[in-house]
């Protein structure tokens, strides 16, 4: 049986080319890609107690991850990222009471230690912000009190609010890192444009270009187009109101 993406799910994603609102460019090497539907997914899971069940597990172009659609029992349909496991006729639900399986939601609170959980909200109702990509999963450390320590794949342990929702289990699609594009035009039709290297360029369009044949970069220094010293600089704020949060940083 074959299931079609619900119209009420999608919406044609809108191409800037890297453009911000006045029409420069703000991020370099976008544009020309291949028109998209956006996929729209549930990141806050707030079907409380409502059974449902996985009718499809699907691919989505625009995340590394694959998606799996939920019919409810009472006939809402909604699109999650599909966690490693997860098999078409299996029944997920958002409970604090709900089994520790993949693709059940419940918050870090109710989640005993030691288990991998995806789709993390960093702050209680704001829906999943960490952990979205293809083989990402987050291992719960330890609870105490209204805190609960989690140990992410950078490697960093942070502390969440005990009330912040999760998804059981490792998400799907492990193998992405290991694809091979293949060829330069799948690039293209994935909205990358071209990338040069600055020492292959004209000495007024880059830092480091000149020079009579290879000649390095000519400078103790890489640094970016604009001139801004671009090795081992920290870009993180000092101040960054998250960083009471962070017990160990990542390796």
């Amino acid at each position: 049986m074959e299931f079609s993406t619900p119209k009420s799910l999608t919406i044609i994603l809108p191409k800037n080319s890297g453009r911000d609102v006045s029409g420069h460019v703000a991020m370099r090497h976008q544009g020309g890609r291949h028109k998209r539907y956006y996929r729209i997914i549930d990141w806050k899971r707030d079907k409380i107690g409502v059974a449902a069940k996985v009718v499809s597990i699907e691919y989505d172009p625009n995340r590394t991850s694959q998606i799996a659609l939920l019919n409810y029992v009472d006939g809402e349909k909604r699109y999650i990222v599909a966690p490693l496991g997860l098999e078409i006729g299996a029944t997920v639900i958002a409970s604090d009471k709900a089994d520790i399986k993949q693709g059940n939601s419940l918050t870090l609170g109710a989640i005993p230690v030691g288990t991998l959980v995806h789709n993390i909200e960093i702050k209680p109702g704001h829906g999943a912000q960490m952990i979205r990509s293809a083989g990402g999963a987050a291992v719960v450390l330890a609870r105490d009190g209204n805190a609960v320590q989690l140990k992410l794949p950078s490697g960093e342990t942070r502390v969440f609010n005990a009330m912040c929702r999760a998804t059981v289990g490792q998400i799907g699609n492990v193998e992405h890192k290991n694809e091979v594009i293949g060829k330069a035009g799948r690039t293209r039709h994935m909205g990358i444009r071209p990338t040069v290297r600055g020492v292959a360029q004209n000495p007024r369009s880059h830092p480091h270009g000149g020079g009579e044949g290879r000649s390095g970069i000519g400078m103790s220094s890489p640094k970016s187009p604009w001139g801004k010293h671009t090795l081992g600089k920290k870009t993180r704020s000092k101040k960054k109101y998250s960083n009471k949060f962070i017990l160990q940083r990542r390796k």
